[in-house]
């Protein structure tokens, strides 16, 4: 049996209820954070709650909750559904009102957190072919109204794909549910921050550990033709990691995939975690806490 906190409260997933007048429900009117979990500790904490936070003041609503609530609400349900590695879903919506699209005066936020065991998938290469991005104006906030992002998602595996790469005004912005990087002649790009992407937090490690260890990388536009011609092209986000892609549009991409480059950044991705969990072992040792960010 899983467990979720809802409004104050821990119950099983099975008896948790929200009113059929909820805006998120009704309206989409609500943003959310996913935020993996290895051995137990939620990896990238300080990072996840800062991407929330600005989520959340971007429709103009108050945190409910600090940042030391928030991880001991997490924390606690981590621990109630069992521990190990799990994928935590967090969710605040504006709350409960009558259906209209402005309101008069505050009202009360839902306030949902929900953990799941999380699926180890192997990082073998994924198929991904490129679509119109149709999205709303504001990717950088992380909203639940998907609709657009699903449709994509549906269209790409209708395609037979993992993945939609999504093309604006000839540029490259991301993928349906990750960011992109593409890779040619040894130099790594990905789009750079704006309106017309999220602030990917797995983006950003990947950018810190690439510039770290000397490998050249810049956040700049994609046009869409250099998308056929990249020797290498990866998909990122938080609970998939860094995964290559082997054709577009039926395509293969680069000589070999996976390719050199990202060998190497998954390793370095895969030492960085392990540098994580040491320091927040030994931050426990000391008696002191640790959430398994940097």
């Amino acid at each position: 049996m899983l467990y979720v906190y809802l409004n104050g409260e821990t119950i099983a997933r099975e008896q948790a209820r929200v009113s059929v007048l909820d805006r998120g429900f009704i309206f989409g009117d609500a943003v959310y954070e996913v935020i993996p979990v290895y051995d137990g500790l939620p990896f990238l904490w300080d990072e996840h709650m800062r991407r929330l936070e600005r989520s959340i003041a971007a429709i103009g609503l108050c945190n409910p909750y600090p940042a030391n609530q928030w991880l001991g609400i997490v924390q606690r349900l981590i621990a109630r559904n069992g521990g190990g590695d799990q994928s935590v879903y967090i969710q605040v919506t504006r709350g409960v009102a009558e259906r209209e699209h402005a309101l008069s005066e505050p009202i009360e936020p839902t306030v949902l957190v929900m953990s799941r065991p999380l699926i180890a998938h192997a990082a073998e290469p994924v198929a991904a072919v490129t679509d119109t991005d149709t999205r709303w104006q504001m990717c950088d906030v992380k909203a639940t109204a998907l609709l657009a992002n699903v449709l994509l998602r549906q269209r790409a595996a209708a395609r037979g794909a993992y993945e939609a790469i999504l093309v604006r005004d000839g540029f490259v912005t991301e993928g349906a549910a990750s960011n992109v990087f593409v890779v040619n002649d040894g130099l790594v790009r990905t789009p750079p921050c704006s309106h017309r992407i999220l602030p990917g937090v797995t983006r950003a490690l990947v950018l810190e550990l690439l510039r770290t260890h000397a490998v050249p990388c810049v956040e700049q536009e994609i046009a869409a033709p250099d998308l056929q011609r990249a020797d290498e092209i990866w998909l990122t986000s938080s609970t998939r990691e860094i995964l290559p892609v082997a054709t577009l549009d039926g395509q293969a991409v680069g000589p070999v995939c996976p390719g050199s480059l990202w060998t190497r950044v998954v390793a370095l991705y895969a030492g960085y975690k392990a540098q994580c969990s040491g320091a927040v072992a030994r931050d426990a040792a000391r008696g002191t806490a640790g959430s398994g960010s940097a």
